[in-house]
């Protein structure tokens, strides 16, 4: 297939990339500035960067500095709704969203950013600042946008607190809207592998699902 990856150059949109490869098919990596072997693109004015593909991933962050990340959160409800837009010309192209753990549920109704002391337990957790709510509320913001469009969207919300490079087994466990209780985070590189896994066999058009560690 005909793949294009916004946030190719992070820990995920890397292994994302390596995984399509792999699996032999025609990747196109954008960058918003001119890098090697990149196609320049702004995630939040795709325009035709995105023509004939089949799928497009959205894998950016806000920030690889926690301060950066806070600062910039609202890209990912911008993001999700530059490129909704970008689709409405083209309703046959998927759109694969990576998104964070915040959003998924401890009890119905319930989020994990929701929870007491959330914010408050970030900095043991992740080690960035209890602001760094704001992110995590950013990307709950996106979720409910890709929600009320009717594009074919998917959304995938690692049940993770941190996402790392790490070996590839090819195992992970898969959910809903559900927090996994796993005892390990998954590796980006397994995290790649049920990105790729959808795309080739689609089963959660218009959903959101999760995925963690199989240890």
């Amino acid at each position: 297939m005909r793949i294009g990856i916004f946030g190719a150059t992070g820990v995920i949109g890397q292994r994302i990339l390596a995984e399509a490869e792999h699996r032999g098919h025609r990747v196109t990596a954008f960058s918003r500035n001119l890098a090697k072997n990149h196609q320049q693109a702004d995630v939040l004015d795709p325009g035709d960067a995105i023509e004939g593909l089949d799928v497009v991933v959205n894998a950016i962050n806000s920030g690889r500095d926690p301060e950066t990340a806070i600062e910039n959160a609202e890209i990912f409800p911008a993001s999700a709704t530059a490129l909704l837009k970008a689709l409405e010309r083209r309703p046959a192209t998927r759109l694969i969203v990576i998104g964070g753990a915040g959003s998924l549920e401890i009890s119905p109704g319930r989020h994990l950013v929701d929870s007491d002391g959330f914010a408050e337990s970030l900095p043991g957790l992740l080690g960035v600042p209890a602001e760094y709510v704001k992110v995590v509320l950013a990307q709950r913001e996106a979720l409910s946008l890709y929600r009320q469009s009717d594009r074919q969207w998917t959304y995938l919300s690692p049940s993770s607190s941190l996402i790392q490079p790490g070996e590839r087994t090819g195992r992970y466990r898969l959910g809903g809207d559900q927090l996994l209780d796993v005892t390990a985070d998954i590796s980006a590189e397994d995290l790649a592998v049920a990105v790729l896994d959808e795309i080739e066999l689609p089963r959660h058009l218009q959903r959101r699902f999760t995925v963690g560690s199989a240890a």
